[in-house]
């Protein structure tokens, strides 16, 4: 059983537009909606796809 993981907002609720995710946690717009009714599995699968983004942004800089 995957335990429930915490939320990864971290209060910088900030949309990039053209990134179409918050700039603080990484998530999209359809993540963010979802993650409160996700089971375990999902967020995890959301917070991956999340930290992918994160780095993938952090080298376009």
């Amino acid at each position: 059983m995957i335990a429930d993981p915490p939320s990864p907002c971290v209060r910088v609720c900030e949309i990039d537009k053209a990134r179409a995710q918050c700039r603080g946690c990484h998530r999209t717009l359809d993540e963010i909606a979802r993650w409160p009714y996700a089971d375990a599995a999902g967020k995890q699968a959301i917070l991956r796809a999340a930290a992918l983004r994160q780095s993938e942004s952090v080298r376009s800089i």
